[in-house]
């Protein structure tokens, strides 16, 4: 999906809910659909604020659940109590695994096409259909545990 196309979609769904496409809440969007990485709500303040200066933290906190709710972001929850969110990429019906690194403090995603048939065949087995999954691995750097030095740490 273009950005373009992305930005019509958060559009017609803030008009779907009643909500009105303010330039505080354009520049939330701009911000998350150029981020590569997952970021936390108060990255998300930070960069719109390079964006609109008018921004508010509470704007952040409530634009974050209608991006989420409207597909263009996603929710991970890494269990540390912070959510992080990531914006969602064309192919998204491909399923991917997150691995979070324990030492770095990253997550990374990779595509993990089988996670479809799996869910499929053990909510099957049930006589249930899925509607979500996820997978999460939580590892350690080799790298960080053999030298103390971890490569990835450096390049965020």
């Amino acid at each position: 999906m273009s950005l373009t196309a992305a930005r019509d979609k958060f559009r017609s769904f803030l008009t779907r809910k009643g909500l009105r496409a303010t330039n505080q809440r354009l520049a939330i969007f701009d911000a998350a659909l150029a981020q590569g990485e997952h970021f936390t709500a108060e990255q998300l303040l930070d960069y719109a604020r390079s964006i609109d200066d008018s921004v508010s933290r509470a704007t952040v906190y409530r634009t974050l659940p209608i991006m989420t709710e409207s597909a263009l972001l996603r929710e991970v929850d890494i269990g540390t109590g912070e959510k992080y969110y990531r914006a969602s990429r064309e192919g998204t019906d491909v399923q991917v695994a997150q691995v979070v690194c324990i030492d770095c403090d990253r997550i990374f995603e990779i595509s993990a096409p089988f996670m479809s048939w799996y869910g499929n065949t053990v909510s099957q087995k049930l006589g249930l259909t899925p509607v979500s999954q996820r997978l999460q691995v939580s590892a350690h750097c080799n790298a960080w545990r053999e030298t103390g030095h971890c490569p990835r740490r450096e390049a965020t």
